[in-house]
């Protein structure tokens, strides 16, 4: 009895060991911080992205909405360049350092090539980032998932993972119930939506998720698509969604 309780004792104590590095696998193969880190995202708010014949539509939960907040400063989608726009789920900060390279990156394009950068360039580069903290010690890895919108000619949608990784969608989910989400949206998604049938899609898969709790004044949606002018990106929150 007192050798199976050493023996366990060992076992929780390399696990221990093997929990406190980002940078070390554990014996089974994983590396615990990063999935540890995966489980942050999903304490977000939740977002649903879809790319439709006209535009990509992104929605985003901004969850409680709190009387004493100015709701500009809660919304969750961000701007990185005229054609490509971002959100996130997981930390807040983490968003916030990795938005900033995202736009920095973007001018950093357009004045060494004069051109407008390429979204899965952008998201590349993200990506590169996010995986470096996985691999050097001394650094946490980013505790966000982050999904890019972009229109180069026609629109596309990624979202990065913890690991670095990044993936091209035609509809995805980012945050809180995102497996359930994306189980909805592998049912009801088609290809040739319009932004408005996208938009539509979004808040009834939020509104079956959610149930009782789902509210239309805590989301905000943005909306990139080809104008007269060029790539436009509107944004609405609350009502005007409807």
């Amino acid at each position: 009895m007192n050798d199976l309780g050493s023996i366990m004792d060992d076992i929780q104590h390399q696990q221990m060991g093997y929990d406190r590095a980002a940078t070390m696998f554990a014996p089974d193969g994983h590396i615990l911080q990063v999935e540890y880190a995966e489980k942050t995202i999903r304490l977000g708010s939740a977002s649903i992205g879809i790319v439709c014949v006209d535009a990509i539509v992104i929605v985003s939960d901004r969850r409680k909405k709190d009387r004493l907040v100015v709701e500009e400063s809660a919304n969750k989608i961000n701007e990185i360049d005229d054609h490509i726009i971002c959100v996130s789920a997981g930390i807040s900060s983490d968003a916030r350092v990795l938005i900033d390279k995202a736009r920095l990156l973007a001018q950093q394009h357009r004045i060494t090539y004069d051109s407008e950068p390429t979204t899965e360039s952008i998201v590349r580069d993200i990506a590169d980032v996010k995986q470096q903290f996985t691999q050097y010690g001394g650094a946490r890895p980013f505790g966000v998932s982050m999904m890019f919108a972009g229109y180069n000619g026609k629109p596309v949608l990624y979202t990065t993972d913890i690991t670095g990784n990044y993936l091209r969608f035609k509809a995805n989910a980012i945050g809180e119930n995102d497996e359930k989400i994306r189980k909805l949206l592998g049912e009801r998604y088609r290809e040739g939506l319009s932004s408005d049938e996208g938009l539509k899609l979004a808040l009834d898969v939020f509104r079956e998720v959610q149930g009782e709790e789902f509210d239309i004044e805590r989301f905000d949606a943005g909306i990139l698509r080809k104008g007269e002018k060029g790539v436009e990106i509107l944004k609405k929150s609350g009502k005007g969604l409807l």
